[in-house]
């Protein structure tokens, strides 16, 4: 009995240390993260405290495999503020060399918006901001695939009251 025990944590131990080896391995085939960048943002319907958006993420891979994904998450920071955050349990695969549109729906608190109007009303006169993003295409791999992004996105027109 006590045989039979040890060897079944001694395969254990022998197929997590194997898991183990493997993620190293591929950490070492040179493969580039994706890139994703904000190419635009679409009012969608929202409630009393809260604006929603459709973030839309060009997503490109430029590595020699296909990456699968089975959800996304975002987190979207406007000038060194957080902004507006979402989910998407989308699905899809980025082809090799390729690139996709993905739209996730984002959450933006009436607090958000309101800093956002009193920075614009000190100096910024258009709807252009800056912008920084972090995410990640869960279900591909250990972890899935995080990215981050920053540049500049244009506002949905009336969103900060402009």
């Amino acid at each position: 009995m006590v045989n039979l025990h040890r060897r079944r944590c001694t395969r254990t131990l022998a197929l997590a240390a194997a898991s183990v080896a493997l993620t190293g391995c591929a950490s070492l085939t040179g493969a580039e993260t994706v890139r994703v960048n904000v190419v635009g943002l679409e009012p969608l319907p929202g409630e009393l405290m809260e604006a929603r958006m459709a973030l839309k993420l060009r997503v490109q891979n430029p590595n020699e495999a296909a990456v699968d994904y089975d959800g996304i998450s975002v987190e979207l920071d406007v000038r060194g503020n957080s902004f507006a955050s979402g989910v998407s349990p989308e699905k899809g695969s980025i082809p090799r060399f390729g690139e996709v549109l993905i739209s996730v729906p984002v959450s933006v608190s009436a607090l958000a918006v309101l800093r956002q109007v009193a920075g614009m009303a000190s100096g910024n006169s258009n709807n252009r901001i800056e912008y920084a993003l972090r995410g990640r295409l869960a279900g591909s791999g250990f972890g899935g695939v995080r990215f981050s992004s920053s540049g500049e996105v244009e506002l949905p027109k009336g969103l900060l009251g402009r």
